[in-house]
């Protein structure tokens, strides 16, 4: 019976149904343990182990390098004339900005033509050192202005804000098309911070392990443990926490691994003493640990500089920079600062007039910054903004898409497949940038080719629940069904099937009795195996 018939119950404060009638929201639950949505969240403590790769992942994988890249989010829009400065428009610049300017005697020069704030001095070090190269007038058309949206397109590569996934999230979803019962025994990706951000996002997976705050990884990188599920209340409430820990726990099914990586090694130490180097601090023993992650994601927040911007910034920048700095240090004292690429990303620039609140608001290109020995050398990456040319609403136009500088990092630095690359950022080509690095073809076209993207879709129909598969070739198909914990619980269709389209009615398929929840199928052909999720009402 349902809950409407009880209109005049009161429970006792301490009874499980008191705990049953409460409202339950699943987002806040999992904000409250401290996580953000990720991993493979379907599944519990799954049984299953990973499997033979795919072709088209042992390809990359046999192809990858020991590189990683760190993306360093500057969160709420970083002011790029205040960070790169420019010399040769200075009189433009300071005419602009007659109260926030960075005056020529507090400057040290990168070269002739462009300057830094003398309070971000270690980035003068990073850059003499060849450790550091900038990229001018990063943004795209029609920039958008707005924090939410502009976050979006940095992180979808989807200048039209119609997109849902991610550019990493693309990549990493053709990499493992099996992930969410056979995902790879390290973790992809590792996020602190920026929850919501759609960067690791797949269709039906995030593929990062992710944390809302540097303090829960240093938790789990010291000790890799896990929600007990032992001891729940035997009622509807305990199944309830029962679910959300356990997709908690899939969430840190890589606690074990981290804090294998993290114990392997020493603790640099001192480090400054701020949030940034709290994350690059656990980043850092991971790398040096061999955890195999490719692509750390670390936030820093507070670059909104609507007013106060000369000081605000300033503690910013030079928190960046004293950071970037000692964490090469740690990564070069190890042996791995050659290894280890860095770039800034932020949803958008600062508009080139100052405020009335000796501060700036919403506008559009700015520089990139990437760090590394890797880099080969300092130098500027295109041309800057001409601060006499702006648009109607006295931005600067861009002069490097963003989107290229994704791909000369994927291409380039990650190793990864021209193709692929192109259909990762939505089937658009971009020219690789001069970045200072470069590698060889991932695979061959043959490994390639071999994988074939199999198109399965779900829908739901009244209580009914449907698989859409698209089959580009006629071959032989097996779909399993499993429970949250990883069971088999029935096969679906084991049959050769045609070129064309087919619908599979799930509770039929199954042909025995499916409680209400949420389970995933697997698909297998040939050699290549694909999952997704699929709730059974």
């Amino acid at each position: 019976m349902c809950d409407t018939h009880y209109k005049n119950f009161t429970p006792k404060p301490d009874s499980c149904n008191n705990q049953e009638h409460k409202k339950w929201n699943r987002r806040s639950f999992l904000q409250a343990l401290g996580i953000v949505g990720g991993g493979t969240v379907a599944l519990a403590n799954t049984a299953l182990s990973v499997s033979k790769p795919s072709p088209l992942s042992a390809a990359l994988n046999e192809s990858e390098t020991d590189r990683v890249l760190i993306i360093i989010r500057l969160k709420g829009g970083n002011d790029g004339l205040n960070t790169v400065i420019p010399i040769n428009q200075y009189d433009t610049y300071a005419n602009a900005r007659p109260n926030i300017r960075i005056r020529e005697n507090q400057l040290f020069n990168l070269n002739d033509d462009y300057g830094m704030p003398n309070y971000a001095t270690k980035f003068e070090q990073l850059w003499g050192d060849g450790k550091m190269k900038i990229v001018h007038g990063v943004g795209y058309e029609e920039s958008a202005l707005s924090h939410f949206t502009g976050s979006d397109i940095w992180a979808t590569s989807d200048v039209t804000d119609q997109e849902s996934t991610g550019w990493m999230g693309r990549y990493f979803e053709n990499l493992y098309p099996d992930y969410l019962l056979n995902p790879p025994e390290r973790p992809a990706a590792i996020q602190i911070g920026s929850s919501g951000n759609l960067i690791f996002n797949g269709d039906q997976n995030n593929f990062a392990f992710s944390v809302a705050d540097p303090k829960k990884l240093y938790e789990i990188a010291q000790n890799g443990s896990l929600y007990d599920l032992n001891n729940l209340p035997d009622c509807t409430h305990g199944e309830k926490v029962g679910y959300l820990k356990g997709v908690a726990n899939t969430t840190f099914t890589y606690a074990g691994v981290i804090n294998d990586a993290y114990e392997s090694t020493s603790d640099f130490g001192n480090y400054p003493d701020n949030s940034l180097s709290q994350q690059l601090s656990v980043v850092s023993r991971l790398i040096k640990g061999n955890l195999g992650t490719k692509v750390y994601f670390v936030t820093l927040g507070g670059f909104d500089t609507h007013n106060d911007q000369i000081n605000r910034q300033e503690q910013l920048l030079t928190q960046l920079s004293e950071t970037m700095s000692h964490f090469y240090d740690d990564l070069k004292d190890a042996g791995w600062d050659d290894k280890v690429v860095a770039m800034t990303i932020s949803e958008f620039g600062r508009r080139v007039k100052e405020n009335g609140s000796r501060g700036t608001d919403h506008g559009t290109a700015a520089p990139m910054m990437l760090f590394g020995t890797g880099l080969d050398g300092n130098g500027f990456i295109g041309e800057h903004p001409d601060l006499s040319n702006l648009n109607r609403n006295g931005n600067l136009y861009n002069t490097n898409d963003f989107r290229q500088v994704y791909a000369s990092i994927m291409k380039e630095w990650l190793c990864i497949d021209g193709n692929l690359v192109d259909q990762v950022l939505l089937d658009q080509e971009y020219n690789s940038l001069d970045l200072g690095f470069n590698c060889s073809s991932l695979g061959t076209d043959e490994e390639i080719t071999d994988f074939q993207k199999f198109s399965h879709t779900v829908t739901y129909t009244g209580s009914q629940s449907f698989i859409h598969l698209s089959n580009t070739q006629v071959g032989h198909v097996n779909i399993d069904l499993y429970s949250i914990t990883g069971q088999k619980i029935a096969t679906l269709k084991n049959e050769i099937l045609l070129e064309g389209e087919h619908v599979i009615n799930v509770k039929e398929a199954a042909n025995t009795r499916l409680s209400e929840g949420f389970y995933a199928y697997r698909i297998t052909k040939g050699k290549q195996q694909y999952s997704k999720p699929v709730m059974i009402l």
